[in-house]
């Protein structure tokens, strides 16, 4: 198949994929008469671990290390639980930061109230003092 069609099978984008070819992570099996990349079952099957992965918010690079620990069916998953790990680790550190930047948010709104002018919003004059 052509790599629209990939593109249709999968719910990503051509640039997507392209993007995927350049890091390394998929790669077509063939070209055709007119100089066409060509992709089989197997690499729509990539695409759509590459996608899961993605949606789960894994790194290029921890997408990268899962794919090739793929290949070894007989190896020890320890790799694996490894990254998923480091990752549950990363997205605690995200989730703090968040809820931090939440509350900074929130204090911020409660320096003004509705009905003034631009002038005299305490947001605005929050935000130039700092």
């Amino acid at each position: 198949m052509k790599i629209g069609e990939l593109a249709k099978r999968s719910g990503c984008s051509v640039q997507t994929i392209r993007h995927y070819e350049r890091e390394g992570l998929l790669s077509s099996v063939a070209r055709s008469e007119g100089n066409f990349r060509l992709y089989d079952e197997r690499a729509e099957e990539r695409l759509m671990f590459i996608k899961r992965c993605r949606n789960l918010d894994l790194s290029l690079q921890e997408v990268k290390q899962l794919l090739t620990l793929s290949q070894n069916l007989e190896a020890a998953c320890d790799q694996a639980n490894s990254i998923v790990e480091q990752h549950i680790s990363l997205i605690e550190v995200r989730i703090t930061e968040f809820q931090n930047l939440r509350q900074q948010l929130h204090e911020l709104r409660n320096n003004c109230s509705a009905n003034r002018t631009v002038e005299e919003c305490g947001i605005i004059k929050n935000l130039l003092q700092h």
